[in-house]
């Protein structure tokens, strides 16, 4: 079974091949002039998807040697992300399915992320834990089977990404910050003491995350220093703020798994190319916990190819339907 995945739901435009179960191809245009603006500006990416996605596409469909009549299914994001974003990749979707006969599911962003885990092995078994960690989302889910998700979870204001980069802009580092604050974490003496930054407790039921009060911790502390300061201290500011993300996260992934008795964790989104989080990861649970490799952690349209699969598989095909701010 051929399907063609199209994901343009923020400011990554990506079109990919899946033949079965195996990655034919796999395109991805990241658009990076929204560095510029220390965030993205939906208008641009919207224009940058209608750019690039019809070249894509022709270029996964050569690389593959699959022609468009070959196509079993078309499978395109649909929600959440920007809404014009969205709009370019479904009106593509649709364009093609109406010219060609071809069958077309919407899928969910975050859907897209948690299948991404069973492209490679190992492959983790059935009902698992979904951490999501990515640059809009911070979540927690029972996975129990493709398409069937139980939520545990959710950040109440900004996604541990966001919370990088913001952070990233008030050191100085250009958008997205994610990977810098990481590099220059590496850098910090590991006998430094570091900076007690606060890790948000949320009452009530449930595994939910905050970290806006984290973001604004880092600025006030910074407001209360010399100039020179940051530049002195960045690797152990940047150390210190890593480290209460990884302590928000770790908190409620392994409070999930004991009151679920579930150990297997799949760690999926932009964010989860982050290495002190998988470090903590894999020194908790061992060899039960799963990581994508870092192309498929980024927005792909392979992942979005193995969702779209999973629903005809199991007869879930369903329209594409604009819902910029769906939940899974």
């Amino acid at each position: 079974m051929k399907i063609l995945g199209i994901e343009t739901s923020c400011d990554e435009t990506s079109v990919a091949i899946l033949d079965d179960n195996r990655i034919a191809a796999n395109r991805i245009y990241t658009q990076e002039i929204h560095s510029e603006y220390g965030g993205v500006v939906p208008e641009i990416a919207s224009r940058a998807h209608i750019q690039k996605v019809d070249r894509l596409c022709a270029a996964v469909l050569n690389e593959a040697a699959v022609t468009v009549e070959e196509l079993d299914l078309i499978a395109v994001t649909d929600s959440p992300g920007l809404a014009g974003a969205l709009l370019v990749g479904m009106g593509f979707a649709m364009g093609l399915s109406r010219g060609f006969g071809i069958s077309v599911t919407g899928v969910n962003h975050l859907e897209g992320h948690i299948a991404s885990v069973t492209l490679e092995d190992p492959v983790p078994a059935f009902p698992f834990i979904a951490l999501v960690v990515s640059g809009g989302h911070t979540a927690l889910y029972v996975v129990e089977d493709f398409g069937r998700c139980r939520s545990l979870g959710m950040t109440i204001d900004d996604a541990a990404g966001e919370a990088f980069d913001k952070v990233g802009k008030l050191l100085g580092f250009r958008y997205p910050a994610g990977r810098s604050i990481e590099e220059e974490a590496r850098r910090c003496p590991p006998d430094l003491e570091p900076i007690p930054f606060p890790v948000a407790k949320i009452r009530g039921e449930g595994y939910n995350f905050s970290f806006s009060g984290l973001k604004t911790a880092v600025k006030y502390h910074l407001s209360r220093k010399p100039d020179n300061y940051t530049t002195s201290n960045r690797p152990l500011i940047c150390r210190s703020f890593q480290q209460a993300v990884v302590q928000s996260l770790m908190t409620n992934a392994i409070a999930a798994s004991r009151d679920t008795g579930i150990n297997r964790i799949a760690l999926v989104g932009g964010v989860a190319c982050n290495g002190a989080i998988r470090h903590a990861l894999r020194r908790h649970f061992g060899d039960t916990v799963f990581f994508p490799s870092p192309k498929l952690c980024t927005d792909n349209a392979a992942m979005i190819a193995k969702a779209g699969l999973e629903r005809r598989l199991r007869d879930h095909i369903r329209p594409p339907r604009l819902d910029p701010s769906g939940a899974l």
